[in-house]
């Protein structure tokens, strides 16, 4: 091969090397990126407190109050969706759940006939534990936290009112209703839950509304 040849040869590779290393500049210039100067929104998460279940326990409010306000109608309302588990009437059948005619101030895990889950039972010491108004307040407001080991499958009812409205109802199952708790005045027999668990037995079968579902028994 002859010096021109060489010279043709060593001008093409040079070519072909300018001409890629110009659309690499022209490319960088057309699609650089560059750091917005403000972004254009900001995600602040909040931190969680220390002490914000406590805090949470501090502002729960009496079930006394809670019940001051309640209203058995509505209460009749929300145990509807109990029924598939609980009766509530006298002498009725236990289901997959204890009837709870006269379950308020009833001894824990002591209904006649009605075979209770071995958390229940110990919560019960015995029967020595009633279902007072705040033990059942409790109770359906978080069964499993407040009882451990129950076979109660629901949720709980948050809200206070509709809470309040069931167990006013259920305060009705009764051929002699114990008092209603006075509000502003402490319940004796109150028990709140201990921290990261339950602290006072809820009876076998308190019934548990849940939205949209009825509820599963407490045992």
């Amino acid at each position: 091969m002859d010096s021109f040849e060489v010279n043709k040869v060593i001008g093409g590779l040079l070519g072909t090397v300018f001409v890629v290393f110009s659309v690499g500049i022209a490319s960088d210039a057309l699609f650089a990126e560059q750091a917005p100067e403000k972004p254009g929104f900001v995600i602040e998460a909040a931190e969680p407190t220390e002490g914000g279940g406590e805090a949470a326990a501090e502002k729960a409010v009496p079930i006394a109050d809670l019940l001051a306000k309640a209203d058995p109608a509505k209460g009749e309302a929300v145990f509807k969706k109990c029924q598939a588990c609980h009766s509530g009437e006298k002498g009725g059948p236990n289901k997959v759940g204890p009837d709870l005619w006269d379950v308020v101030d009833r001894p824990v895990a002591e209904h006649e006939g009605f075979a209770y889950s071995a958390g229940m039972k110990d919560f019960s010491k015995g029967g020595s534990e009633k279902w007072t108004f705040d033990n059942l307040n409790h109770f359906l407001t978080s069964p499993k936290n407040f009882v451990k080991g129950t076979a109660m499958g629901f949720a709980g009812i948050k809200k206070d009112d509709e809470r309040a409205d069931l167990i006013a109802y259920l305060h009705t199952l009764s051929d002699n209703p114990v008092p209603l708790p006075q509000p502003g005045a402490a319940d004796a027999g109150a028990a709140a839950p201990a921290e990261g668990g339950a602290a006072a037995p809820a009876e076998g079968a308190a019934p548990a509304p849940a939205e949209g579902a009825a509820p599963a028994p407490a045992q």
